[in-house]
């Protein structure tokens, strides 16, 4: 599992770099302002979508059948099964994909409502989104693909893919003066969102490609209803629960479009921040713990499946918990050392760092959901979590409702991040009642020593914020950056050692975090 999981990691983490350089080159030449806001909507309604209906809600209601049908009946079963799935979903995406080019206006005059005496910033809005929304499309089919993959234990390819859109979209603004201009502004928006649409497509091409070669590459396929009725069946309460999260971003949304210019994109460069380790850490975690729990449930052997959850939530507690020290310590250094050049101005950055800051108490509880979700999802079970998320939702909705006039963005933020607690304690509670998970002693060890070495670590950060924005001030323009970089190499070295220090003297050594039985890692 650890091998895959430094695959998936490494992979993501290299994504999420040139996602940064991205974010940074888009802030430098949009700012914080009309124009980024429009092209931020534009791309959360496709993004959004994909989440209710791609990427959590297909895989927790695919992968378990695919699994099944590979282990019981063979790949010629398992393959016909995912043919006739993805027949679906691409007759089922072209139809939306059209309804959403007729009603783009209405699409975006709901999710953003306070646009709606901001005429200008409206049409740019609906430009840009008719322009994005094919992404959705591209981005469910690559979801196909990718659990196929996975569940073959190919994690690699799908990790990668998304390096090609901070690719695409940089390109595309390096370019930006051969697009058109609407309304005479927001030709980088134009050129942004094309960049944005186009490596969509080329991230479904290169796992087709690898599909191909494998012999794992769908095809049309008559839809015999006995086949995939399961499927639906899980696929439902599925879309629900995966669905909560997009409808509180939804909310997110609607409210943030309601502040003066730039309260959008506030919290969007905030959120690029916070999905870092999420991307990083969670998803990787749930992308390969639940093919893994799948296969082992599947051949009868809970034990082993109970063991494997432990395992990634341990490394992913170990992984998160600095990130989660640095967001609520340094916000503002992080913030104004990653984005505050050319139009992204000093109010900007301390805007986006209180936004962080308040994400950042429920990061821990965000990159845990999935890999506690995977005690329900990989038995089958999709109505479960569903319920949760459902009760989760309505707590987080009720609450950005109530923070949003006194605390604007952050109370969005803080809304956020007490849903997200909600939902991970209501499913570790209900799993463990039910002795679908069961935490052990080597899992309670590190959680101990990750705590320790946090707490040393928000003294580093807490004593060397000062000194390390001196040593960055004589590198003039650069200084944020550099202070960032060198209080951030001094903590890692401080938490890296101090964990291991931990985990040595309460006797846990990492290969037992890389799994106990060696035929299943």
């Amino acid at each position: 599992m650890i091998r895959n999981l430094l695959s998936v990691g490494g992979f993501t983490l290299l994504s999420r770099v040139a996602g940064f350089l991205t974010t940074a080159v888009q802030s430098a030449v949009m700012g914080a302002g009309e124009v980024s806001d429009a092209f931020f909507i534009a791309q959360r309604l496709p993004n959004s979508f994909r989440s209710i209906f791609g990427e959590g809600a297909f895989n927790a209601a695919y992968i378990p059948c695919y699994s099944q049908a590979l282990e019981q009946e063979g790949a010629d079963s398992a393959k016909n099964f995912a043919s006739q799935v993805f027949t679906l979903l691409l007759v089922s995406q072209l139809v939306l994909l059209l309804l959403a080019w007729v009603f783009t206006p209405q699409f975006v005059s709901l999710m953003a409502p306070g646009l709606g005496d901001r005429p200008d910033k409206f049409a740019l809005a609906v430009t840009l989104t008719r322009i994005t929304f094919p992404y959705l499309m591209f981005m469910v089919l690559f979801t196909l693909h990718q659990g196929t993959l996975n569940t073959h234990g190919r994690f690699a390819l799908a990790a990668f893919a998304p390096l090609l859109m901070n690719v695409c979209v940089i390109a595309a603004m390096a370019f930006a003066f051969f697009f058109p201009k609407p309304n005479n502004a927001g030709y980088v928006g134009v050129a942004a969102s094309w960049g944005f649409v186009v490596s969509g497509a080329l991230q479904l091409g290169l796992l087709m490609r690898s599909a191909h070669r494998l012999g794992l590459l769908e095809r049309l396929a008559r839809v015999r209803w006995a086949r995939v009725k399961e499927f639906f069946a899980r696929l439902g309460p599925a879309v629900i629960g995966s669905g909560s999260g997009s409808i509180a971003v939804f909310a997110d949304t609607i409210l943030s479009s309601m502040l003066p210019d730039g309260g959008v994109s506030a919290i969007s460069y905030a959120e690029r921040l916070y999905q870092l380790p999420n991307g990083l850490i969670g998803v990787a975690a749930g992308t390969v713990l639940l093919p893994e729990m799948s296969r082992l449930l599947a051949a009868d052997d809970g034990a082993g499946a109970v063991d494997a959850q432990n395992r990634a939530m341990a490394l992913t507690i170990a992984a998160a918990a600095p990130f989660v020290v640095a967001f609520m310590t340094i916000p503002e250094l992080i913030v104004g050392g990653l984005f505050m050049h050319g139009k992204f101005t000093l109010v900007d950055a301390y805007a986006s760092a209180d936004v962080l800051s308040a994400y950042g108490c429920g990061l821990l509880a965000l990159v845990l959901v999935a890999s506690a979700r995977a005690s329900f999802q990989a038995r089958g079970d999709t109505k479960t979590p569903m319920t949760i998320a459902l009760a989760a939702l309505a707590i987080n909705v009720a609450l950005k409702v109530a923070l949003f006039t006194p605390l604007g963005a952050v109370g969005l933020a803080t809304a956020t991040s007490v849903g997200l607690w909600v939902n991970l304690g209501a499913l570790v509670a209900i799993a463990m009642s039910r002795g679908l998970l069961c935490f052990d002693a080597r899992f309670g060890k590190v959680l101990a020593a990750s705590g320790l070495a946090s707490f040393i670590l928000a003294v580093v950060a807490l004593m060397g914020r000062g000194p390390a924005l001196e040593f960055g001030a004589r590198f003039g323009a650069l200084a944020n950056l550099v202070a960032l970089l060198a209080l951030g190499s001094v903590g890692a070295i401080a938490y890296g050692g101090a964990l291991v220090g931990a985990l040595r003297f309460a006797g846990v050594s990492l290969g037992s975090l890389r799994g106990a039985r060696r035929g299943r890692v």
